[in-house]
């Protein structure tokens, strides 16, 4: 426990050295708070007790400052919330009725919202639709080696001519009819092997004259 002569003086030091009369020199006040430093300093060593020195501690501290203003005070706290408040921006002012709603929304109510659209978004990544589902069996119906050559060599729009021929010619003909096109390059007769096989047309009755074997690949 802090000394007799400790708890006398307490209420000495409860009062600032900056709360002096005003017509103190500087000298004279630079000579108090020196005095009172190293009253303190001696008090704070010679007490056993944890809460007199801890209170001890916080009496040096608070003499090393000034006293704060209330507009000092105030700067401490800012930004808002604590500090003073900020006028509303125009976006804030704009249908302030529909984001009061929004900012005060329960907080099972926001749970169940995430949830929800974290749910929607895995249903929409494992989702595929028909016709992306058709276009991926028929890119597998096509043989390895064609498919590296066309990823190697793409050629987007002399397929869209190639498929727009082939889709033609399948809809508006029989089973007897042959079509027969005038393809030179062997890149472009493997392209076109490749657009038949996607749409599952019999490449015989297609590109007969024109093996693969003619441009490195089996058949």
């Amino acid at each position: 426990m802090a000394s007799a002569d400790l708890l006398r003086r307490e209420e000495e030091f409860y009062s600032s050295l900056f709360d002096s009369a005003k017509g103190d020199g500087v000298g004279l006040r630079s000579q108090l708070i020196e005095r009172k430093i190293e009253a303190l300093e001696d008090m704070a060593t010679k007490v056993s007790n944890r809460r007199s020195r801890r209170w001890l501690n916080d009496r040096l501290l608070i003499e090393l400052v000034p006293r704060l203003h209330v507009e000092e005070i105030k700067g401490l706290f800012a930004p808002p919330p604590w500090g003073e408040e900020l006028p509303l921006s125009a976006f804030c002012r704009t249908s302030v009725g529909e984001w009061d709603a929004f900012r005060s929304i329960d907080m099972d109510a926001e749970a169940r919202l995430m949830q929800r659209m974290k749910s929607s978004s895995e249903k929409q990544r494992t989702h595929m639709d028909e016709d992306e589902l058709v276009a991926l069996n028929s890119w597998r119906r096509i043989d390895r080696q064609t498919r590296e050559a066309i990823k190697r060599n793409f050629l987007p729009d002399l397929l869209e001519i190639y498929e727009e021929r082939v889709r033609t010619f399948i809809e508006d003909t029989n089973d007897k009819d042959v079509l027969v096109l005038n393809i030179q390059d062997p890149f472009q007769r493997l392209l076109l092997h490749g657009v038949c096989e996607v749409n599952m047309f019999l490449k015989s009755n297609i590109i007969q004259q024109f093996p693969l074997e003619e441009f490195g690949f089996s058949d």
